[in-house]
């Protein structure tokens, strides 16, 4: 390739634990390794392997092919220079060579949630990674792989330590690790090998440099422990396979056994269950052309990275994005019906609903779980309200009504809570029965960034895409206990009270959204603050509070805030989050955390808004096309940043760079809802 591509790659195995790195090899974060396990998941994720450097040996000539940045300004070795392809598909591989020679290699994490042995039992995990090599050439080589290794939070970045030393159990085909300290016992591992010879020699390697940490003003600078070498003789079309898996917990199990056979199953097995939640998918999507059907598998795909198992809940999950987040409310209910409704994965989208209307406290849903044995936490003021509309649309998916049955009792919770009031002074307002919230120094809307304990956009009071929620969500209520009511005969009196209740209450609040109309503008204020002043800011809020199955605007509202959203809000890989007419309006999203923080929704595009701008512009424009291409966020699905993924965030400011988390949830989910759209 001759060049450093610095694109990334990212492989996830349903537990939360990854594998993630460069096109070139190097890696440039803190939580770039191909072992990351979430030991508790899809917490307490912890760096165990960082990589393998490799050297190739021929007679007369050795070349090393690790690429690594260093604090010096160095980068050494420089092996991106003999890298000849990258591909992400089946898995991922590089590529190394001359004329005479090409090694290649690649990895591949095993689906780490293995099926319970009885129905009783708890499932059991496996947190691996997979390497293989495969050698070509005129003659035999000798190639030469030294692990480098740490047990670090995937967070921080480890430093040499007198008092930190990495014991070694060696056997014919493996070596057994974990880190020690005087006053703790890190996390044991295990690397296997199919062939070859294992050399102890513990040496520290100073001063990586992580290039991405440095733009973010975080820390940049890691100390890497390699405890030895493997040496391997491999004749012409060999391979060699590597295994490196956490050891079960108070156990020392025995070496994984690899044969030239054991990453082909890998592989099988990976596109057996991906087969299994897609098949009739794929068959749909064989009509369309080889390109379109291959998009489409690699979107299916991408949204399955994100799903993920919860070991304090015992239930699914979803990452709201890869690398450093975990699992919130918010970000699961808005990505799940395109991770899972349009997907057809009913009994997950299920799983999920039921998971957390389980947790509902105070009529709020948690926004996020912590580890076992701790309280979730609920601060988010929408995440109830997005629960009650995903049920709905889960609902009308599959007219599973039983479901609604069981889970009506927590629609009743929220309501009274919301009508009551509840934690946060969250209730609904007695003269105009909109939603109101006012607990200073928190953030409970999707507009969350925090700064020294001050929120950024505080937006208390009656924020225009809550009440649309909320006008929503008795739409639902009124409709469910119609139905409710004819199938109960022990109810039928109350239901009948709740649904006219919901009814009239849905009225009311419909006619005080009007409130929100702002008609200098043509668009929605974007909050009424709790001393009754509206905030004009032209915030894409507004479009979301259009894009709900139930919405409270007429139609020449609608068109006229879509007008003003595709011409000051809309770029081609999302939406702005403020105008940049706006006197707060930031650009570009760089900085160090507090410069990036106060950028967050200052006029940062967030691509996940690109549907609710499309349902909103179908409901209001139903006959015209959109006011933009795919074209561009497929280009960045398939070309940029992380390889087959969608960025969480880009730039305000043209040329609109790819910021942030570089694989996020409900923005890879927006795209396969809308794949419809796409195809035309």
């Amino acid at each position: 390739m001759g060049e450093l591509d610095t694109r990334e790659w990212l492989l996830t195995n349903g537990l939360g634990s990854f594998a993630s790195g460069t096109v070139c090899d190097a890696h440039t974060r803190t939580y770039h390794g191909w072992l990351v396990a979430a030991l508790d998941p899809p917490g307490q994720r912890t760096l165990l392997l960082s990589r393998i450097d490799a050297t190739l040996e021929l007679p007369g000539r050795r070349f090393d092919l690790g690429t690594n940045f260093w604090m010096s300004g160095a980068i050494a070795p420089s092996g991106y220079q003999l890298l000849q392809s990258f591909q992400l598909e089946p898995v991922p591989t590089w590529v190394w060579g001359q004329a005479d020679w090409q090694l290649s290699r690649q990895i591949i994490l095993p689906h780490g949630l293995l099926p319970p042995e009885q129905n009783l039992d708890p499932p059991s995990f496996r947190n691996q990674v997979l390497i293989r090599y495969r050698y070509q050439g005129e003659e035999p080589a000798i190639v030469k792989l030294r692990p480098l290794v740490g047990d670090r939070n995937f967070h921080h970045q480890q430093q040499e330590d007198p008092n930190l030393n990495f014991s070694q159990l060696i056997e014919p085909h493996r070596v057994l690790i974990q880190a020690l300290r005087p006053d703790w016992v890190g996390t044991p591992w295990q690397l296997c090998w199919s062939h070859g010879t294992y050399q102890p020699n513990g040496v520290w390697y100073w001063s990586y440099r992580y290039t991405e940490e440095t733009k973010r003003g975080l820390g940049d600078c890691e100390d890497l422990y390699s405890p030895g070498y493997l040496t391997v003789e491999l004749q012409p079309e060999e391979t060699l396979t590597l295994a490196a898996s956490v050891c079960l917990p108070d156990t020392i199990q025995s070496a994984v056994q690899l044969d030239s056979q054991t990453f082909e199953r890998t592989i099988q097995a990976k596109y057996y269950r991906l087969d299994h939640h897609f098949k009739e998918l794929y068959q749909d999507a064989i009509a369309t052309s080889k390109e379109k059907a291959a998009l489409w598998r690699q979107l299916l795909h991408a949204g399955d990275q994100f799903i993920a198992y919860r070991a304090s809940i015992s239930g699914p999950t979803v990452i709201a994005g890869y690398h450093w987040f975990n699992d919130w409310g918010r970000d699961t209910l808005i990505a799940l019906p395109g991770l899972a409704l349009a997907t057809r994965r009913f009994s997950l989208a299920r799983g999920l609903l039921e998971t957390f209307g389980h947790y509902c406290a105070d009529g709020l849903i948690p926004n996020a779980f912590p580890d076992a044995g701790a309280r979730p936490f609920y601060n988010s003021i929408d995440a109830a309200l997005w629960w009650i509309e995903t049920l709905g649309l889960y609902l009308e998916a599959t007219q599973d009504w039983d479901f609604l049955a069981k889970q009506y009792p927590i629609v009743r919770r929220i309501y009274k809570a919301f009508v009551a009031g509840t934690i946060h002074n969250i209730q609904v307002d007695a003269f105009d029965n909109l939603v109101s919230w006012e607990a200073p120094g928190v953030a409970l809307t999707w507009m969350d960034a925090v700064i020294d304990g001050q929120p950024v956009t505080p937006r208390q009071g009656k924020a225009i895409e809550i009440n649309a929620l909320w006008y929503s969500a008795l739409c639902w209520a009124h409709q469910w206990a119609e139905r409710l009511r004819q199938v109960s005969t022990a109810d039928s009196v109350s239901l009948t009270n709740q649904a006219k209740r919901y009814a009239q209450q849905a009225e009311q609040v419909k006619a005080s959204l009007q409130k929100f109309w702002n008609p200098h503008q043509g668009y929605l204020y974007d909050v009424i603050e709790p001393t009754d002043r509206p905030d004009p800011q032209i915030r894409p809020n507004a479009v979301i509070a259009l894009s709900l199955y139930h919405c409270g605007f007429p139609e020449h509202q609608g068109r006229r805030v879509l007008q003003v959203a595709r011409d000051r809000l809309l770029t081609p890989y999302g939406l702005r989050s403020l105008s940049p007419t706006d006197r707060d309006y930031i650009g570009r999203y760089e900085g160090n955390l507090w410069q990036r923080d106060c950028a967050y929704h200052r006029g940062t595009v967030w691509s996940w808004l690109i549907g609710p701008f499309v349902r909103s512009w179908r409901r209001f424009y139903e006959a015209e096309p959109l006011p933009f291409s795919w074209e561009p966020l497929l280009e960045h699905f398939q070309q940029q940043a992380c390889l087959g993924s969608i960025s969480e965030i880009f730039d305000g400011d043209s040329p609109h760079q790819p910021q942030g988390a570089i694989a996020q949830a409900w923005s890879v989910a927006e795209l396969i809802r809308h794949w419809d759209e796409i195809q035309r």
